[in-house]
């Protein structure tokens, strides 16, 4: 599948956000703040899917 730009641009955000998250959930193994980016992190990784899909529903490079 071809992609723009802008696409690669929002998974890397996705992605690094993600990846931040799921990183000081190890940090804080054991303690409430690391349930709380477990959650998040999941969180996050849904509104990455249905971010990218609506992208590529409505960009014309990408669709």
């Amino acid at each position: 599948m071809k992609t723009c730009p802008r696409f690669a641009t929002l998974r890397e955000e996705y992605e690094r956000e993600i990846s931040f998250l799921a990183a000081h959930s190890a940090r804080h193994a054991g303690r409430p703040a690391a349930k709380t980016s477990a959650k998040h992190a999941a969180s996050t990784k849904t509104r990455m899917a249905r971010a990218l899909s609506s992208h590529v529903g409505r960009c014309p490079e990408c669709g």
